[in-house]
């Protein structure tokens, strides 16, 4: 390998032969919409009807990442180590996947106050996902094969697997393959 996106490409697209996703927090990546046309990436917005362009900016996307698409090799590139989302593997088009993920936004707090749950942030996941009860891996994972996200570290990786009612941990280290 010869750079860090081969790497972290290598790393997302070898597991078991789904489609990779990424779900990306529109408040966290500078321009993300204009990239998103730009680069002519098949994408859908998390949250419901039509949005004023404000919110629509800061909201949340689901984007398909061919292996070799132009917006994959952007974000790989650009993104790597910045937080802006987390990637999952599954065998479910957008439209499902849009579907499981928008039952995961809305949390409730001892007093019954929904709250946005910013499961796509991988500084919030990557540390809720090992506190979670087989019940909760349950429900986010649902039709999901696994969750990718970069570590503290940016060289290495983080990949989460739901093993019947437990949680499969892996780093990646990303630097291992890196060229220099």
């Amino acid at each position: 390998m010869s750079d860090k996106v081969d790497v972290i490409r290598e790393a997302l697209f070898r597991d078991d032969g789904g489609s990779i996703y990424a779900v990306l927090d529109g408040a966290s990546v500078p321009n993300l919409l204009k990239e998103l046309q730009a680069h002519e990436a098949e994408y859908i917005c998390l949250f419901r009807g039509e949005l004023k362009p404000d919110m629509a900016e800061v909201a949340p996307y689901l984007i398909g990442l061919p292996p070799k698409g132009s917006f994959t090799e952007w974000l790989l590139g650009q993104g790597w180590g910045k937080h802006w989302g987390v990637f999952v593997e599954a065998h479910s088009d957008i439209r499902a996947m849009r579907q499981h993920f928008r039952g995961l936004l809305t949390v409730y707090d001892p007093t019954a106050k929904p709250m946005l749950f910013r499961f796509y942030d991988p500084r919030v996941l990557r540390v809720f996902l090992p506190t979670c009860t087989a019940e909760e891996l349950n429900s986010l994972f649902g039709p999901l094969s696994a969750y990718f996200m970069e570590d503290e570290d940016p060289a290495k990786m983080l990949r989460f697997r739901k093993r019947q009612d437990a949680l499969d941990k892996k780093e990646i280290n990303l630097e291992a393959n890196v060229t220099r």
